[in-house]
């Protein structure tokens, strides 16, 4: 590391779809562009705000023509503190005090594609090229407590090594490492979000060392959808597909098996005996299909389980990380509600920006000594606070539906004020709790 580097950060510049640039030139319009600016924020997932900081003369000029003409946007995606970075790490770090990794990347725009069962009329795999505008925002989307750790960053972190230690071709008989990934928890916490946002993030920094990168999603079910003689050639047949993708090595494959707890049920079911000895082999073969992608350096296997108690030992023990994602605890609540009110707000929806957008940067657990220290009550801050301090227990995939049915209940499609809304997720709220009460007592 040369003198004077205290960080690493890791920027994306997202490319428009419609240009023909290069990725070299716009990574080095980037560069040219921060070195403009002077400085590089160290917030994980923050926007370089580049048309803010630049001149007309700036734009002028080569690079600033390809920032202008071809850039949509561009973050700091992860930033890695070096040992010289001592005590409280600041939110700018100047920009010849980091080694700025910039890449570039442009959406696919493509729709998955899909391999049915012709028997039972179920997707047996989806297929996206990644990265996918399907699965844009979704990262950022993601929020997790702090008390469970750097959840995002270990497990891209995690990733990012392990496939640079297969890139360097670092002895799996000395070191292991399966690059394997399972992430349990109950349902609607983002589990297989989180898989699909990794695997963007992955294709975008890898993208000088694999051209192209590829995401087959796995449905777990229908592998045991029909007779089980016929589930081994299924698994046969959808094993020799990710093969052929493998076999070109300039290409990056994920492997997501969602809901893997069904292979331990139906192990369980076989050794029971109320299901044919053939799912034994069945739930075999598809192990040793993820363990042959061991030898392939540039597949990783992406799975979850809304079931950890069920999760087939067989597998954990293949997996690298074992990552619980549980609900929210409440200050991932509260900034999951924050986005969606400023997401309503952006789209002229909810008014009265100043209320909340005025504080975007306060964190749930500094509001009440925030307040004290303007000696005043940003009312709908705290309303907001404390609304998602009522909503312990529920998923972020319930969480990101309040809005729509607060906004649904104000009854009408105007524009409604900041207050109002908050109010109608308020009582949202206790209809939730009510509701779930309802139907636990029928």
């Amino acid at each position: 590391m040369d003198d004077g580097i205290i960080a690493i950060c890791h920027i994306e510049a997202r490319v428009r779809s419609t240009s023909a640039v290069s990725f070299d030139d716009v990574t080095r319009a980037v560069r040219w562009s921060l070195e403009r600016v002077g400085t590089v924020p160290t917030t994980r997932d923050a926007l370089v705000r580049v048309d803010d900081e630049l001149t007309e003369e700036d734009f002028a000029s080569a690079h600033g023509c390809v920032m202008r003409e071809h850039v949509e946007r561009v973050w700091v995606r992860d930033v890695t503190w070096t040992l010289a970075a001592n005590g409280e790490t600041p939110r700018k770090v100047l920009f010849w005090q980091c080694d700025a990794r910039c890449r570039a990347y442009a959406l696919n725009e493509d729709e998955p594609g899909e391999e049915m069962d012709g028997a039972d009329d179920i997707a047996t795999y989806r297929e996206w090229m990644l990265p996918s505008r399907d699965f844009e925002g979704a990262w950022e989307s993601l929020v997790f407590d702090d008390e469970e750790g750097d959840v995002k960053g270990e497990l891209l972190r995690y990733a990012a090594n392990a496939l640079l230690f297969s890139e360097r071709g670092v002895d799996a008989q000395l070191i292991a490492w399966n690059r394997v990934v399972l992430l349990h928890g109950p349902p609607g916490t983002g589990k297989t979000t989180l898989c699909k946002a990794l695997a963007q993030r992955l294709s975008i920094r890898f993208n000088d060392v694999y051209t192209n990168s590829v995401l087959v999603e796995v449905n777990a079910h229908s592998l045991f959808s029909r007779w089980f003689s016929e589930s081994g050639k299924l698994v046969s047949k959808l094993f020799g597909k990710i093969q052929e993708l493998l076999e070109d090595e300039s290409s990056l494959v994920f492997v997501l098996v969602d809901e893997v707890e069904s292979l331990a049920a139906a192990r369980k079911s076989a050794a029971n005996g109320s299901e044919p000895s053939d799912a034994i082999r069945v739930v075999n073969a598809l192990l040793t299909q993820i363990d042959a992608l061991k030898s392939r350096p540039n597949a990783i296997v992406l799975t979850t389980s809304n079931i950890t108690e069920a999760i087939d030992l067989a597998f954990v023990d293949r997996a690298d990380i074992k990552c619980y994602i549980g609900p929210p605890g409440v200050s991932a609540r509260f900034e999951i509600l924050r986005s969606c009110v400023l997401e309503l707000m952006r789209r002229d929806l909810v008014y009265d920006v100043l209320a909340i957008d005025e504080y975007e940067d306060i964190a749930y657990g500094d509001i009440c000594d925030f307040i004290q220290e303007i000696e005043s009550e940003p009312a709908p801050l705290l309303l907001l606070r404390r609304i998602a301090e009522k909503c312990d227990g529920l998923s972020g995939r319930a969480l990101r539906k309040l809005p729509f049915l607060a906004y649904s209940a104000v009854g009408s499609d105007r524009r409604c004020s900041l207050g109002e809304f908050l109010h109608a997720m308020d009582a949202r709220v206790a209809r939730e709790f009510k509701d779930r009460d309802r139907l636990n007592s029928a």
